[in-house]
């Protein structure tokens, strides 16, 4: 049996998200990953079942990536306005960090691979952002709509803005993303 090794591992997550980005889900072959990683077909075998598993796996790791940063000492006693606030500002460094993991997200996220996703893996390391949000309801500070809506109101902005497909000669800054935040929680405050 041979032994897993995380920087193998790493590239061929690397090369995933590199080679779907250039050329789509549909023409990037095992046999296409493993060439950009450097390493056999049947290595990437020895980490994922199969294709749909290394998509899935690439997903979930960019997502579960994306909450570590974005909660990162996350403070639970802060104004829930603030907290929220926060967030937003580290969702958009993030992204603006790592644009080419934002663009697999992205489309991973319009495909029909999300049907094979565990929701429940991704929404788990974004509990403390549920809790904050169900705290904001409770304490009347927030509407209480579906935490779909919230979202949608809050952080999509974000997602928009910083897509240069949607957006190509528009610039976004820090002032920008803080308008933005502004205006989301004009939404979705009573």
């Amino acid at each position: 049996m041979r032994v897993k090794d995380d920087i193998k591992r790493d590239a061929i997550i690397g090369a995933t998200i590199s080679l779907v980005n250039e050329i789509g889900f549909a023409a990037s072959s095992v046999s296409k990953i493993a060439k950009r990683a450097d390493v056999s077909p049947a290595t990437i075998y020895i980490y994922f079942k199969n294709k749909e598993d290394l998509l899935v796996s690439t997903y979930v790791n960019i997502k579960v990536s994306m909450a570590n940063i974005i909660l990162r000492e996350f403070d639970h006693t802060m104004p829930v306005r603030d907290a929220i606030f926060l967030a937003g500002k580290r969702l958009y460094t993030y992204i603006n960090g790592h644009s080419e993991l934002f663009a697999f997200a992205e489309q991973f996220g319009n495909s029909p691979y999300t049907d094979l996703v565990d929701k429940a893996e991704i929404e788990a390391p974004f509990k403390p952002m549920y809790e904050l949000i169900q705290h904001g309801i409770e304490q009347k500070i927030i509407k209480d709509v579906p935490f779909e809506l919230l979202f949608a109101h809050l952080y999509l902005p974000i997602f928009n803005l910083v897509n240069p497909r949607l957006h190509p000669n528009f610039e976004v800054t820090p002032e920008i993303v803080e308008t933005s935040m502004h205006m989301a929680w004009d939404a979705i405050k009573l």
